[in-house]
């Protein structure tokens, strides 16, 4: 060999080394190729990939889309502002129950559309103290001094100015998200109604106001009983309805811009047993959502009427369940009985109470049982979780509000409370609103339609 390639020159030479060299390696590759193409591999291979796909299956199962999470079209500027300003009208509910609790509802005896600043001389202090001795409030607080009256003059001031900070914080967004076009047509109606809700609001705490500021009559005065002077229990009770749906809807709405009604919970993947048992769960959480904003709206005839302050019992009222002047009302005609009755009053609220604690764990038991729970999106679990936490405490607030005699501290926590309620009752009922109310065909076209709407996006929603 030697010879052979000596006498085929250098290039021969060169040529044999590189064979005598590759020739090895082409003997590793030829096993390695046989093994990647061997029947074993193969097997190996193909279990990876059912596997592959089982795992993608699961995931479409649980509502998560094998690309993003997040469901499509979300426009999350828009959801956050209407959030955002839904705590705000929550902060303006809570400092107009301390402005009630405080006594301060009447310091102010006018009202302007762009507010006014407060006095800032002692002169104007006194300018506006004389003012308010003309009203008859005045009668019952003849011993205030002019210290104490700018203190519930304050009250009434920040409430007022509060208010119209909610107003721009809601109109301005407005204005910029309409100018971007990032307000859909379905949102437009909605947006014209809050709008027109919150403007209304100034003018319907006016006309509350305007109850106990009437000369004309001496103030509201509740009939048979000392003459303290209030505002009407039934102008209260609106000026907080409205408040609360102002809230409720801001609420709603945010909620329509988060989760889209495409991709919240389908019947498509849910099996036929569960999907039968879903019907009754979304008509036991709108109920219940119902039965918490009746129940607050009833707190707000218990507080025009003072009626935490009688029947300081529980779970008695005085030594009965239903007090002897709650049935012996003399009030014509007999209707006004169930708002202006001290006890009757409180007797509505006691049993709605126990009425929305009644409905809670109903709507609980039904989302527990089966496997309900496991098929049922994360907002729904953190509404019915929230619900249960929440109208425990709700419950022990308003007992011990009543029992020491309605501290300014604790009543107020106590309608706060009542907002955070209606806040997971709200999310429960809307994350449950893609499910239909009747079983039969209408699940079954529902699941027909999730099928094909939400095939590509989320199933179970957040």
């Amino acid at each position: 060999m030697a010879m052979l390639l000596s006498s085929a020159g250098p290039l021969a030479s060169a040529v044999a080394r590189r064979s005598m060299i590759s020739a090895p390696r082409a003997c590793i590759r030829a096993p390695i190729h046989s093994l990647l193409h061997s029947p074993v591999s193969k097997i190996a291979r193909a279990v990876e990939t059912t596997l592959a796909r089982s795992r993608h299956a699961k995931a479409n199962a649980r509502g998560l889309s094998s690309s993003s999470s997040v469901p499509p079209n979300v426009d999350k500027g828009v959801a956050y502002w209407l959030l955002g300003t839904g705590g705000l009208v929550a902060g303006m509910v809570t400092i107009g129950g301390l402005t009630r609790l405080t006594k301060s509802g009447l310091s102010m005896t006018d009202w302007k559309v762009q507010g006014s600043l407060p006095p800032t001389t002692h002169d104007a202090w006194m300018v506006e103290f004389e003012r308010y001795k003309l009203f008859p409030e005045w009668q019952q607080r003849k011993s205030m001094t002019l210290d104490e009256f700018k203190y519930i003059f304050y009250w009434e001031w920040g409430h007022r100015m509060f208010g119209r900070v909610v107003g721009v914080a809601f109109t301005g967004p407005l204005i910029y998200f309409a100018a971007r076009g990032r307000i859909t047509p379905q949102l437009r109606g909605r947006m014209a109604l809050l709008f027109a809700m919150g403007g209304s609001q100034g003018l319907v705490g006016w006309w509350m106001v305007r109850s106990g500021l009437n000369e004309k009559d001496g103030g509201w005065v509740k009939e048979g009983q000392s003459r303290e002077i209030r505002v009407s229990p039934y102008r209260l009770a609106s000026h907080l309805c409205m408040a609360f749906s102002i809230y409720s809807l801001l609420l709603y709405t945010a909620f329509d811009v988060l989760y889209p009604k495409a991709t919240q919970l389908s019947l498509a993947s849910v099996p036929p047993k569960i999907a039968a048992k879903l019907p009754a769960l979304r008509a036991s959480a709108a109920g219940t959502a119902g039965v918490v904003f009746v129940t607050a709206m009833s707190g707000a005839f218990v507080a025009g009427n003072d009626a935490g302050c009688a029947f300081n019992t529980w779970p008695d009222m005085d030594g009965q369940f239903l007090p002897d002047a709650a049935v012996e009302g003399q009030l014509t005609p007999a209707w006004r009985n169930f708002f202006e009755n001290t006890a009757l009053v409180q007797f509505d609220h006691r049993m709605l109470a126990y009425s929305s604690i009644g409905a809670v764990a109903t709507t609980y038991a039904l989302a527990r049982r089966g496997n309900v729970w496991a098929v049922l999106p994360m907002p729904t679990k953190v509404a019915m979780n929230g619900l249960v936490g929440m109208v425990t405490a709700q419950a022990a607030l308003g007992i011990s509000t009543l029992l020491m005699y309605v501290p300014i501290e604790l009543a107020a926590c106590h309608q706060a409370g009542s907002l955070v309620l209606l806040s997971f009752a709200t999310l429960g009922a809307h994350s449950l609103r893609a499910v239909p109310l009747a079983a039969g065909a209408p699940i079954a076209a529902a699941a027909a339609g999730g099928a094909m709407a939400g095939g590509a996006g989320m199933v179970l929603s957040k």
